[in-house]
């Protein structure tokens, strides 16, 4: 008898249903992943909420786990061995076309799973596609020969690993994107586990100030901010965090302000704006916010403000951020804060969205528990 993959599989809004799937042969270019920690984020929350595509999808982009079972060209290819403990980035790029060639895989039409038929990422796709384990909500995940792997460094554990995105779009978008470095003054709106990610990020760097803002019911968050390196916290529901900004700024401003309020669907303020100082500073915005009524473009114009997009990661800033994991620099057990059994990715899902419980930042789905 064929061994069977137990999955939860997204099947509509909020619905998650438990469906097995045969274990699929591999070829000497593929692999096995026994999956031991899927992360959920912002991202999740959404995509449960209002699915983007119709149909079965095993979720889990933020996906650690042992290589089970690798064909010997794949073992060459990516550097691996069957036992070794990996991270698997949610992109499956074509390796030949100008992004790829270029470096910038997470810009690959292949990876592009909204427009492209024929893309592919893992915890977007159609779980209707063959040979089905294209999310890490399961047992185990198919990887094929064009899977994107890091090997997790002796020493850090999957949960700890599990960090490694949120931590790697730190580096990339504060870092890498808006050129936070020695002496840079920042702003970041949202202490959710990507602006934690930031606050590391920019720490690192060397940057002289680190301004975190969020709610009431950030609480928790702002505290954990504030160990991770954040100079100052805000609550906006209790102070004026523009009038506050430019008082611990001596009405300078800041150099950069990386909005991480979105990646849940919920639209960011113009806070950022205002806060950048006189003239050159950078804008980071994420999520799909759609439309921004009475956007200030001539303020954004007049202040020579440079408006970058979040889009994810690419290859160095995953390196950077599993160096950064193998560090005690930063206590960043604080982000990983719960974790749950296959049975109860409902709950999982609902605990990042807040809707079940408090002081939650990042989840591990832990399948095997």
């Amino acid at each position: 008898m064929t061994e069977q993959v137990t999955a939860a599989v997204r099947t509509g809004p909020h619905k998650t249903e438990f469906r097995d799937y045969p274990m699929p042969e591999i070829s000497d270019e593929g692999a096995m992943l026994k999956m031991e920690v899927a992360g959920i984020c912002g991202t999740d929350v959404k995509f449960y909420a209002k699915p983007p595509i119709e149909g079965p999808v095993i979720m889990g982009h933020e996906n650690i786990g042992y290589i089970a079972k690798a064909g010997k060209t794949f073992q060459k290819r990516k550097g691996v061995k069957e036992g070794d403990l990996v991270f698997v980035e949610h992109y499956i790029p074509c390796f030949q076309c100008e992004w790829c060639h270029k470096g910038e895989y997470r810009l690959c039409k292949s990876t592009d799973w909204r427009k492209n038929p024929e893309g592919l990422r893992f915890g977007y796709s159609t779980a209707e596609r063959d040979p089905h384990l294209w999310g890490g909500f399961a047992q185990y995940m198919y990887l094929p020969w064009n899977t994107v792997l890091h090997k997790v460094p002796d020493g850090v554990s999957p949960e700890l690993a599990g960090i490694v995105t949120p931590m790697s779009n730190g580096i990339q978008w504060a870092l890498f994107d808006c050129g936070v470095e020695y002496d840079s003054r920042v702003l970041i709106q949202g202490p959710g586990q990507q602006g934690l990610s930031q606050t590391v990020a920019c720490k690192q760097a060397g940057a002289s100030l680190i301004i975190v803002t969020g709610t009431t019911k950030d609480k928790a968050r702002l505290d954990v901010a504030k160990k991770l390196g954040a100079d100052y916290v805000i609550n906006v529901q209790e102070e004026d965090a523009l009038e506050r900004i430019k008082e611990i700024t001596g009405g300078e401003g800041v150099d950069v302000a990386l909005d991480c309020t979105a990646g849940a669907g919920t639209v960011p303020d113009l806070t950022g704006i205002e806060a950048l100082k006189r003239k050159g500073g950078t804008m980071l915005i994420q999520g799909e916010i759609g439309t921004f009524p009475d956007f200030p473009i001539g303020k954004v114009a007049n202040k020579y403000i440079t408006i970058k997009s979040a889009r994810g990661h690419n290859f160095l800033s995953c390196e950077l951020a599993m160096k950064q994991l193998a560090t005690d620099r930063f206590p960043l057990d604080l982000i990983t804060t719960h974790k749950f059994g296959l049975k109860d990715t409902d709950l999982a899902i609902k605990a990042v969205g807040g809707t079940e419980m408090e002081g939650v930042i990042h989840v591990s789905l832990m399948p095997w528990e």
